[in-house]
């Protein structure tokens, strides 16, 4: 089983407290370690307004980052999960993502998605399309990618996107393009596009959910002629890995208490159930058998959350010493 970090960047409001002219160097700091260590990947989010609550609290720009790391990595792969389509022309982003790629040497992962964050979506001017138009969007601007990044230019008069001859130089140094990772778990129409398009997926990361997405995804496959097995599939995970279960109890109220004094109590709370009774919460082994379960269903990939990164790595320490040798091998 292979691993990614999600680099702290203010989205979830895991900067707080940091003045802003030392946030840089906690993220490039944090990167560097995963680089050092047992991780494949290093990760951000695509996001302007920070959750559960937009608040006045950084929230850092992800392709600016990737640019960045790029430059101050040089092995770990680099990727967002995940770039919301409609936020950029699909034949800019292709020219930003090869211009990284080249930047990094040829370390990009491409995280893609119809987006959904309604508040940032209205503030910064874009509307607020219709799922299905979200998604009709995402279905072409992945092909404007594709075809851009292995022909070098671009052509498609779509519903949503006409581009005629838009040139890519230099294309990505990585031979076929930029790996590109559907994310969502739509069953009608996200799941379809994966099955058509994906490299990666990343859905649904319980036990009962990665399970049924897989099996619908893996009908998709079928019905476009293309092959299941050769598509890896990936899941996001929130951790909190303590020794003892009263320390993981311990560090779950810690980051509610930390988000409630941006976004009030009521949306901590709520915010903690993408937490509790996760399969990445727990002591060492009980994550441990959570993702040997998962790993058992088809899971080939984790990306790793630790809200509290930026300001304590010992639960990171725990999880790279006790959880990930466990799955490596398996």
């Amino acid at each position: 089983m292979r691993f990614g970090m999600f680099v702290p960047q203010g989205w979830r409001l895991d900067l707080t407290g940091i003045d802003p002219s030392e946030q840089w160097d906690v993220m490039k700091g944090l990167t560097l370690r995963a680089e050092a260590g047992p991780w494949e990947s290093a990760w951000v989010y695509d996001h302007f307004h920070t959750v559960p609550a937009p608040t006045e609290e950084a929230t850092h720009e992800a392709w600016s980052l990737m640019s960045a790391l790029g430059a101050v990595t040089s092995t770990i792969r680099l990727g967002q999960m995940c770039t919301a389509m409609s936020y950029r022309n699909p034949a800019y982003l292709a020219k930003v993502a090869a211009t990284v790629d080249l930047i990094s040497g040829g370390r990009v992962e491409m995280g893609i998605g119809g987006g959904w964050y309604e508040h940032e979506w209205r503030a910064y001017g874009y509307g607020f399309p219709s799922a299905g138009e979200r998604l009709g969007r995402l279905d072409e601007g992945v092909q404007i990618m594709r075809q851009a990044w292995t022909t070098g230019s671009a052509t498609l008069a779509g519903k949503y996107y006409q581009v005629d001859g838009a040139i890519v130089q230099p294309t990505p140094l990585q031979d076929g393009g930029i790996p590109l990772w559907i994310a969502g778990g739509g069953e009608k129409v996200t799941l379809k596009i994966a099955a058509k398009y994906a490299q990666y997926t990343n859905f649904d990361g319980t036990l009962d959910g990665f399970t049924a997405k897989s099996e619908i995804l893996r009908g998709h496959c079928q019905a476009v002629g293309t092959d299941f097995d050769a598509i890896t599939r990936s899941a996001n995970y929130n951790v909190i890995v303590a020794d003892t279960e009263a320390e993981v109890q311990d560090r779950l109220a810690a980051v509610e208490d930390r988000i409630a004094q941006y976004a009030g109590e009521q949306l901590a709370e709520a915010s903690m159930a993408a937490f509790r009774g996760m399969p990445g919460v727990g002591t060492p082994e009980q994550v441990v058998e959570n993702l040997i379960a998962l790993k058992d269903r088809g899971l080939a990939y984790g990306i790793c959350y630790f809200p509290e990164a930026a300001y304590d790595t010992s639960g990171l320490e725990l999880f790279e010493r006790e959880v990930i040798p466990a799955l490596a091998d398996r």
